[in-house]
């Protein structure tokens, strides 16, 4: 009797072993190193499950060819992340037999061809105080292709008396997510721990910060400035609100939408702070 409830344990565990092979697929793909046109040989190579808390479920590392391979556990969305010289780059695991081939690109702190082609505010307010959503948009167009990226790829600085609220980064091709910010150096002066890839055709990598300032005088004067040259300064506020440029400021007013203001400033140069004061009170 005993035998036999072995056997059937023994049976029932293939059974188990083989269903779980079936729903099992692999992902397979080839990593690219863009900086020199070469497989990317000897990256890690990480399967993330989106909804287990980005958790790594399987590892592989790429071969001479820059080829890997990996195996997804079930059916969960699974994102394909590979570490090229300390950069992660993601990719969505493919449905199906589609390779999930990935670009990569060699690492420097300081790169060539990086500037903001625009730092745009966005002001409203709210219970008393200034919102402010700043994106800057900047572009990396390296040649050869380099990614720029350490603990300060890119720096800001914001009103030193800003509460963040929030961080979040974009890559060219990629998905917001929220990212790291760290202080650096005096009040308001940041730092993202996030890297800037190279461009994908007109796609760049976005920043943006979500903070709020103390408007109980219904008047904020900014000292706004950038880090890097920048090809546009711009300020969005509602029709309810005033906006009035420091003496010397070349700002224009752009008609963009009918229910906003905005104000573009041309060719900011880094640490020149530019000034102007919002006044008022309404919401975008």
């Amino acid at each position: 009797m005993k035998s036999t409830q072995f056997i059937f344990r023994i049976f029932a565990l293939s059974l188990l072993f083989t269903a779980a092979l079936a729903q099992a697929t692999t992902v397979t793909g080839t990593v690219t190193n863009k900086t020199n046109g070469k497989p990317a040989a000897g990256d890690q190579v990480v399967l993330v499950d989106v909804q287990a808390g980005m958790g790594e479920v399987a590892h592989a590392t790429t071969d001479a060819n820059g080829r890997y391979s990996l195996v997804e556990p079930g059916n969960s969305p699974y994102l394909v992340r590979v570490t090229h010289q300390g950069a992660g780059y993601f990719i969505a695991a493919p449905q199906g037999a589609t390779p999930a081939d990935i670009t990569v690109y060699d690492v420097a702190s300081k790169v060539q061809g990086v500037f903001i082609e625009a730092d745009v505010l966005e002001l409203e307010t709210a219970n008393g105080q200034l919102k402010v959503t700043e994106r800057f948009f900047v572009h990396n167009t390296s040649s050869p292709p380099t990614t720029q990226w350490s603990a300060k790829s890119f720096q800001v600085v914001i009103p030193a008396d800003a509460v963040i609220d929030g961080v979040g980064g974009q890559r060219p091709n990629g998905l917001p997510t929220s990212i790291k910010i760290d202080p650096d150096g005096p009040k308001g002066h940041y730092a993202f721990n996030f890297p800037i890839q190279p461009d994908d055709g007109e796609k760049d990598t976005l920043f943006q910060l979500a903070y709020h300032l103390p408007y109980s005088g219904g008047t904020y004067t900014f000292h706004a400035q950038v880090t890097l040259p920048a090809d546009n300064l711009a300020v969005l506020v509602p029709k309810s609100m005033t906006f009035t440029a420091a003496s010397g400021e070349a700002f224009k007013s752009v008609p963009e939408d009918p229910a906003v203001q905005t104000f573009v400033l041309k060719n900011a140069v880094p640490g020149k702070p530019v000034d102007f004061t919002i006044a008022g009170s309404g919401a975008i």
